[in-house]
């Protein structure tokens, strides 16, 4: 493979990347597809239709993970969540604070992404708050903290800290094997239940689905060049990490607003998440204008700007040290079968929990 052949595949990626997020924004914003508001709707009405949306995105991106790994199209071992180190701390904390950050921002990255798009200017402050944030904690004053506390504390694992290596599997495709396995448990226990057989809960939930697993096929295979022309070495093309990835909206967000900054420089290229960010922005802002739903949306009082901005920012650190968001973590994660993202959606579902229970408290206190 040439140079120039090489340039050629890195603009088919980011092609690729931006129609998959442009579906994704577009199907969210006609959907409200939300992770943060599966959960409050839990909490408040006791409704679990988008929990089960979200459980049926999750479980078809695990079975196409399991799929391409066992077709060998993919190769598990390279995904950015593989690791031989389970940071229980990091994931348990940064997932606690993603939670409490997006209950008080109302949404997580990702969702903050489309309401952007769809012309809430509370969601674009969120972004440029939740961005900087994490590029401190990336790159920043807050990395050096990271690395001298949290990211201390790991336990080794020997073979790689997946459910599966847990368990004797060690093989792509028993790790994939796995994967289809506890994907199809999952769906066919769904089927049983009746809050969860509607079929819009379906479609959206098996249609956000497949545009993670595209991700997985167009970054691990379509994007995979076994010797890179100039270095011989084996390369994912348009991965910011160097290894196969899937969609993340915390670190890319912070990549993106890096990008913008330091347009001129050359060595600040492109990569799959900066332009999946683009892609769900100008997803939803199609839906939004399309359906006449698009409308302006900014702060009216001080309090609300407060609690936001705390938001952001705690959930910039967070989304960085439990290495994902509620979909980098919660959806592409979980569906490698990732320790560290099992404790990562732990700690942000149990932070939403304990910030909505906070916030209602507040309101029955106030209550005369």
């Amino acid at each position: 493979m040439s140079i120039l052949d090489l340039q050629h595949l890195t603009n088919l990626i980011l092609g690729c990347s931006f129609l998959i997020a442009y579906t994704l924004g577009f199907i969210l914003q006609r959907t409200h597809f939300c992770t943060m508001g599966a959960i409050a709707d839990v909490f408040l009405m006791e409704n679990w239709s988008r929990a089960w949306q979200w459980t049926i995105a999750t479980g078809t991106t695990m079975l196409g993970f399991g799929i391409l790994s066992m077709m060998g199209q993919i190769d598990p071992t390279q995904n950015l969540y593989f690791a031989t180190k389970w940071y229980w701390a990091s994931t348990l904390v940064g997932g606690l604070l993603f939670g409490v950050g997006m209950v008080l921002s109302s949404g997580c990255g990702l969702k903050s992404i489309v309401r952007a798009g769809a012309g809430n200017l509370k969601s674009l402050v969120v972004l440029i708050v939740m961005g900087t944030f994490a590029f401190m904690t990336i790159k920043g004053f807050f990395a050096v903290l990271r690395v001298a506390t949290l990211d201390r504390l790991f336990i080794n694992v020997s073979g790689g800290a997946i459910w599966p290596n847990l368990l004797g599997f060690s093989t792509a495709d028993q790790w994939g094997l796995c994967a289809v396995v506890v994907a199809t448990l999952v769906l066919f226990f769904l089927l049983f239940l009746k809050d969860a057989r509607q079929a819009s809960t379906w479609l959206t939930g098996i249609s956000v689905g497949l545009l993670f697993v595209a991700v997985w096929w167009v970054s691990g295979h379509l994007g995979f060049v076994p010797e890179h022309p100039q270095t011989l070495e084996a390369v994912y093309v348009g991965s910011k990490s160097g290894r196969m990835e899937a969609l993340s909206f915390v670190g890319p967000v912070a990549y993106f607003w890096n990008w913008l900054e330091f347009y001129s420089d050359q060595s600040n290229v492109l990569s799959t998440g900066v332009v999946a960010v683009i892609g769900v922005f100008f997803g939803s802002l199609s839906s939004a204008v399309t359906s006449s739903t698009f409308k302006w949306e900014g702060f009216t009082q001080s309090e609300d700007l407060g609690f936001h901005l705390i938001g952001a920012a705690i959930m910039g650190v967070g989304g960085v040290l439990a290495l994902g968001c509620s979909v980098g973590q919660g959806i592409s994660g979980i569906s490698t079968l990732s320790i560290n993202a099992t404790s990562a959606l732990i700690g942000i579902i149990l932070g939403a929990w304990i910030c909505l229970s906070y916030r209602a408290n507040l309101v029955d206190c106030s209550t005369p």
